[in-house]
């Protein structure tokens, strides 16, 4: 084969790859406002030395009535506790409170007005 006609292959590949991914992300991003809203007055998530927790556990938490594979959480304030270790044995070696936060998680479980969601990536 020609080596222009490889190098032409090869640019029109990687063009198709990145356009691709491009309506990809477009697509992912254009039903996120369709996606159920729940509201914590507060939260706390535990943070660790070599990666934070996926789970926040909210307190006063509206929880939407629709299903959904993702949910968008506001949380007036938001405690994150750091651990010195991979363990609570280690002891915590401080703690961050934010405000008005906006995170996603991808799913609940609740229990007396407490509410654990799971699956929140990092902020």
């Amino acid at each position: 084969m020609n080596l222009t006609l490889k190098r032409l292959l090869g640019v029109t590949a990687v063009v198709a790859m990145g356009t691709t991914a491009l309506l990809g992300t477009g697509a992912g991003t254009a039903g996120a406002g369709d996606r159920p809203r729940a509201h914590c007055d507060r939260a706390e998530q535990d943070m660790w030395s070599g990666d934070p927790s996926r789970n926040v556990t909210g307190h006063r938490c509206s929880i939407p009535s629709n299903k959904s594979r993702w949910y968008i959480i506001e949380i007036d304030t938001l405690v994150q506790t750091y651990y010195k270790g991979d363990t609570v044995d280690g002891g915590v070696g401080g703690t961050k409170t934010l405000h008005n936060r906006t995170i996603r998680c991808l799913g609940y479980t609740s229990d007396k007005g407490t509410v654990n969601w799971f699956g929140c990536p990092p902020a």
